[in-house]
């Protein structure tokens, strides 16, 4: 089946499916592996060096000749210059997609666009996706209350943030935050999603770099106990401590391209239990 959005359109992938940005794990090989598989792989800038990074994504070009982009996550405490650094350099690689997350990225946004590529920042909430909306984003991250990493205490759900987000703006949403089989998928995209965020999900993969042991212990994780609850949920500035619940869809370490046909297979044969029969799928009329 072929699989048109908004962002499969702007990105050139096969399936629209981001990859989350992942700090110290966003390195080019799990990045690749990503878009090989058919989504759009993302590295972090971050992870390296700025000295090594041209080299990074040398590299990347020799791994996939697949779309990718790059994430560059912006600290309220860090240095302008520096995130301005490397994103020269990633423009100068010719990469033309770029992420942002965490703190205020517009100063970012405004380069990216004069260099003629595109923008995607997260929002874990609807005033600042308004905002960066304003400020010319082509596409959003939506974040719900259920993601990992930084949270913040007034997120929604990832429900309410697509349904209230399709309302309220114009520009393609992307799904972020408890999102890791294809009923979810298909759920996020029926709420007015034209991507989803594989976060959590997929770092039990073969190809992500964190330890077997750690693999082992996300997979085990019960998110239906009190702790797992009250450490997800902690309606507090900060991170988490604990995986999003889409790990509660992993039982097993597989290869990211078996997790992704996986999701996208089995959501081609929910549609059809449900009386699709076309040969594409396409959310670029709704």
């Amino acid at each position: 089946m072929i699989w048109k959005t908004r962002i499969t359109k702007l990105t050139g992938t096969k399936y629209p499916l981001i990859m989350a940005a992942f700090a110290r794990h966003g390195i080019i090989e799990f990045a690749a592996a990503y878009s090989n598989a058919g989504g759009l792989g993302i590295t972090t800038a971050l992870t390296y060096e700025l000295k090594d990074f041209k080299n990074a994504l040398k590299k990347m070009r020799d791994l996939t000749d697949k779309p990718f982009g790059v994430n560059i996550t912006v600290n309220e405490e860090g240095d302008k210059e520096t995130y301005l650094k490397y994103l020269e350099v990633a423009i100068n690689a010719g990469v033309n997609i770029f992420t942002t997350s965490a703190y205020q990225a517009i100063f970012l946004g405004k380069r990216i666009h004069e260099a003629g590529c595109y923008w995607f920042p997260k929002c874990p909430l609807m005033k600042h996706a308004i905002s960066v909306e304003k400020a010319g984003a082509d596409a959003i991250t939506l974040m719900g209350m259920e993601s990992a990493g930084n949270k913040n205490p007034f997120q929604h759900t990832t429900l309410v943030n697509l349904t209230m987000g399709k309302r309220l703006l114009k520009v393609p949403l992307i799904a972020a935050g408890g999102i890791g089989d294809a009923r979810g998928f298909l759920g996020a995209l029926a709420m007015g999603a034209d991507a989803v965020c594989l976060g959590t999900a997929i770092l039990t993969t073969e190809e992500s770099p964190i330890s077997r042991e750690r693999k082992e212990e996300r997979i085990n994780t019960d998110i239906f106990t009190e702790d797992y609850h009250q450490s997800l949920y902690h309606r507090r500035f900060g991170g988490t401590r604990v995986p999003s619940p889409s790990i509660g869809f992993q039982n097993e370490i597989i290869p990211l391209r078996n997790m992704i046909e996986n999701i996208v297979q089995e959501a081609e044969l929910i549609l059809k239990s449900w009386g699709f029969d076309k040969d594409e799928y396409s959310t670029l009329s709704l």
